[in-house]
C-alpha cells in the first residue's frame, strides 16, 4: 500500500514538535527561575521596578522624601510561610526625579519602620496579588497582606502600590521551596 503526503498531517505534526520544544524551553526557563522572595528573586524585582513608571514616576512624590534624611527608603518583605529569616530587601533612592530601586537582595540596612516597609503573606496570597486578583487595599483589610510602616504614606501611594504588587507577577520564580 502506497502512503499518500498529507498537508493536514504534516502541519499537525510540526505544531505539535513545536509546541513540544517551546514546553521545554518554558521548563528550562522556570526551573532555571529564582525562587519568590530569594535574594535573587529581590535582585531582579529591582529590575522590574525601574522599567514600571508607575513606581518610578508615581513614587518619586511624598513617598520617597519621607525617609528621614538618610536618602533611601527601604521595602522588605517575605512569604509568611517561609518565616522572618527569610526577608528580602528593595534599596530606593531617589535619581534623576524618579523613585529608582538601586539594589535587592538579602538585607543590607537596618529598616526604620517610620518611613520603611514591611510586607508578608502566605505564597498563595503573593501569587494571586500578582496575578492581578485583588489589590493592596483588599488585600490588607482581609488580613492576606501583612504590612508594617507609615500607614498614611501607604494610603496616599495605592496606586502605585499596585503595580508594586504586580511586581510578583512579572518577576519570573517558583514557589516549590522556601529561599535560603
Amino acid at each position: 500500500m502506497k502512503t499518500m503526503f498529507n498537508p493536514r498531517r504534516t502541519l499537525q505534526a510540526l505544531g505539535l514538535a513545536a509546541g513540544l520544544a517551546l514546553s521545554a524551553v518554558a521548563a528550562n526557563a522556570w526551573a532555571d527561575a529564582p525562587v519568590l522572595m530569594s535574594p535573587q528573586w529581590a535582585s531582579e524585582a529591582c529590575t522590574a521596578w525601574n522599567n514600571t513608571p508607575e513606581l518610578t514616576n508615581g513614587l518619586k512624590g511624598e513617598f520617597m522624601h519621607d525617609d528621614k534624611g538618610r536618602g533611601y527608603k527601604l521595602v522588605e518583605m517575605y512569604r509568611t510561610d517561609c518565616g522572618k529569616d527569610t526577608v528580602v530587601e528593595l534599596k530606593l533612592q531617589l535619581q534623576n526625579d524618579k523613585a529608582m530601586c538601586v539594589s535587592g537582595g538579602a538585607p543590607t540596612l537596618k529598616p526604620n519602620f517610620d518611613v520603611d516597609f514591611l510586607m508578608h503573606a502566605n505564597t498563595k496570597q503573593w501569587e494571586e496579588m500578582g496575578k492581578g486578583e485583588y489589590g493592596p487595599m483588599k488585600a490588607m483589610m482581609f488580613g492576606r497582606l501583612e504590612f508594617q510602616g507609615p500607614k498614611m504614606v501607604a494610603m496616599r501611594a495605592m496606586d502605585p502600590f499596585s503595580a508594586f504588587l504586580l511586581l510578583v507577577g512579572k518577576v519570573p520564580s517558583t514557589t516549590a521551596t522556601c529561599p535560603k
